[in-house]
């Protein structure tokens, strides 16, 4: 069936149960979920036989009732092939995971067929989702370790079951975040009243507990927190699932090349862009970063040999934040990455402290470099013309997740009405970089959340700039 054409708005949140020791796909399921209510509106969930039987380890009994017995009257994915498609094309993918493993068996299945795979409208993949927004309050962040820490029982292992449980899970987490950022009012959890930020309180100097602290402890002791709300606040937490972790509105709107929420009211100061960030990171300005609380050291890695360098700021890792950078040079179309997909990056003048920061980052980093014996030549990360030396400039790179054809966009964009002072989330599909080249004219201005990673490459090495959060004024 061809979809180009076809509205298809629902999330689909899919899961493949495969063999680990030869990597075939031995189940699939599905769910359709409505992104105006979240809720599911079909589901579908098949065994998968191999078709090559020697890919069944001759002893293969699993407690959730994956047998070797029960694939062998299963279907082959040739079989269920049409229907996978049905369910996944031109809509957006949502899962636990699913860039580093669901995308990648569903994409080699279809391959194996000589069958070109589904695309996705967009991908939500939870685990770096939820690490993010919510912290790594459940351990590991696995879906098993989540559910356990939601008290919602034992992960079983079976694709339907575990599709229902990452949406029920991705909802709970949403319902805390909510709770501890933007309730007002009073809420009771296992049976303690608790004060939010943002409520009133006769004793302004009161120390009140969060609900991330309270419901850790309760984690500790395996109980699960019990929430006491109005039906308006589930209302407004059922929204933010939506908002926060789906990125649509409650009134979500179809669009082509990129959808647009509202992120603040025109009274939001720039600074809060700092206040969303995970509890992994410590987001500082330049003038909060001192050389004498900087550290280096090297912390493990698929890349550089298996190690790269992490710099720390009083023992925690950090981002920068910085606002108002001028932009002084936009994304160029001619660099390309391994996929023919445009790398994007933009230059921005640096202010003389965020200098002196980069400056001591650089220096710091490449003495630990130097001393592990590394050889590659060390690009620094403030760059000075000579015909103009008072204009240091230092590049901006903007993270893109890929599968197969879809790009995904790691960096947050939005752009800052000037006029009213609103802020618009921006997507973007497949890497189109029409809008966004628009937005880094030289000139205009850019509010940035960037960390410092160390790369190496070609016998190059250095640290580069990866833009966490970008806010384009208009």
């Amino acid at each position: 069936m061809d979809h180009q054409s076809e509205d298809r708005p629902e999330i689909v949140f899919f899961d493949v149960e495969t063999i680990y020791s030869t990597s075939v796909i031995v189940e699939f399921g599905a769910i359709l979920v409505c992104p105006y209510t979240l809720t599911e509106l079909r589901h579908y969930s098949k065994l998968v036989r191999p078709d090559n039987p020697s890919l069944i380890p001759p002893v293969f009994e699993r407690r959730n009732g994956i047998t070797r017995h029960a694939l062998a009257d299963a279907l082959t994915f040739a079989d269920i092939a049409d229907t996978v498609y049905d369910f996944l094309h031109q809509r957006t993918w949502a899962g636990h995971n699913i860039l580093g493993f669901d995308c990648i068996h569903i994409r080699k299945a279809f391959s194996e067929l000589n069958r070109p795979p589904p695309e996705p409208k967009a991908i939500i993949d939870s685990l770096p989702l939820l690490t993010e927004t919510f912290g790594k309050r459940a351990g590991d962040m696995k879906m098993a370790s989540l559910a356990r820490y939601f008290g919602l029982g034992h992960q079983t292992h079976r694709s339907l079951d575990d599709v229902r449980m990452n949406l029920e899970v991705v909802k709970r987490c949403a319902t805390i975040v909510f709770l501890e950022s933007s309730f007002s009012n009073e809420v009771r959890v296992n049976g303690k009243s608790l004060l939010l930020r943002g409520s009133s309180s006769s004793s302004a100097d009161m120390k009140m507990k969060s609900i991330s602290q309270v419901a850790s402890h309760q984690y500790k002791e395996e109980q699960r927190p019990t929430f006491t709300l109005s039906s308006s606040s589930a209302d407004a937490a059922n929204n933010l699932v939506q908002q926060q972790f789906f990125g649509f509105p409650p009134q979500m709107c179809s669009s082509k090349g990129h959808e647009s929420i509202m992120e603040s009211s025109p009274d939001t100061k720039t600074e809060s862009m700092v206040t969303c960030c995970s509890n992994t990171f410590v987001v500082l300005k330049a003038h909060e970063i001192f050389i004498s609380s900087l550290t280096a050291s090297f912390v493990s890695s698929p890349y550089h040999g298996g190690q790269r360098i992490q710099l720390l700021h009083n023992g925690s890792p950090f981002q920068i934040s910085c606002a108002d950078l001028k932009i002084g040079f936009g994304i160029d179309k001619k660099f390309y990455n391994n996929s023919r997909k445009p790398k994007l990056s933009f230059l921005v003048y640096s202010s003389q402290s965020l200098c002196e920061v980069l400056g001591d980052c650089d220096a710091m980093s490449l003495s630990l470099f130097l001393q592990s014996g590394g050889s590659s030549d060390w690009k620094p990360l403030v760059t000075r013309k000579d015909d103009d030396f008072n204009s240091p400039t230092v590049r901006l790179r903007i993270a893109i997740s890929e599968c197969g054809d879809a790009a995904v966009f790691e960096t947050k964009v939005f752009k800052k009405e000037s006029s009213t002072g609103i802020v618009q989330k921006l997507r973007f599909n497949k890497g189109d970089t029409k809008e966004l080249s628009s937005l880094c004219s030289p000139g205009n201005l850019v509010d940035a959340i960037f960390s410092l990673d160390q790369y190496e490459y070609q016998r190059r090495a250095g640290l580069r700039l990866v833009a966490k959060k970008l806010i384009f004024h208009k």
